[in-house]
């Protein structure tokens, strides 16, 4: 599918995709031959009409009565959100966040590869972090255009990070995951996707506040 129509899905709906994906994937090594919108949407907690919209962005077509064939799903699903091959990825900021997100291996399974990781302080680069040497970056230009990494990782303080992506997009990269809490400015045809653990919080916290009983009189 061509990136412009990709613009106009519903972002609640992608962002359901993995949800159904991990679903799929225990059925299958189950060797469940099909499922229906209804299983799935009773096990995750969704409504039924909700689930077959999601799963039609991907053009698969469920049988009546049958559902789905389970690992045709996964291929749909898989190749809808570009993960059928991993894609190459830089990251920036080998922090305790940047550690986390080097060593988490189901990165893979999900269509991301991060092929390099550089930082600004001199004390980390040259270490190894899981698997990866943490290289300066003064490098990454050079490792983007070996390795054609298209994304590029910000885990860096808010202070360096607009720096960090303008590197980043200098070198190549078409999309920014931004784990730092800068607002980043980049061009229109650069993709960006803010991870804001504070506004999750928030949403946590204002929530638990609603359930919790009131200590005024």
């Amino acid at each position: 599918m061509c990136p412009d129509s990709a613009k106009n899905y519903p972002v609640p709906s992608v962002r359901r995709l993995p949800l159904y994906l991990r679903l799929l994937r225990q059925l299958n090594a189950q060797d469940r031959k099909s499922v229906s919108c209804t299983h799935i949407a009773e096990h995750l907690g969704l409504g039924t009409v909700q689930v077959r919209k999601d799963l039609a962005m991907t053009g698969i077509v469920g049988r009546p009565k049958i559902g789905y064939p389970v690992p045709g799903l996964i291929g749909a699903i898989e190749s809808f959100l570009g993960w059928k091959d991993a894609t190459a990825a830089l990251l920036v900021g080998v922090g305790s966040l940047g550690s986390a997100i080097l060593g988490y291996q189901d990165f893979r399974s999900h269509g991301l590869d991060i092929v390099a990781a550089f930082d600004m302080d001199p004390a980390r680069v040259g270490q190894i972090v899981h698997g990866k040497q943490v290289l300066p970056l003064s490098q990454l230009a050079q490792r983007a255009a070996e390795t054609h990494a298209r994304i590029g990782i910000v885990t860096v303080p808010a202070a360096a990070a607009q720096d960090v992506t303008n590197q980043l997009i200098g070198a190549g990269v078409r999309a920014i995951w931004n784990f730092s809490p800068a607002t980043l400015e980049v061009p229109a045809q650069i993709i960006i996707e803010n991870v804001r653990f504070v506004d999750s919080l928030a949403v946590l916290s204002q929530r638990l506040h609603q359930l919790e009983p009131s200590d005024s009189p």
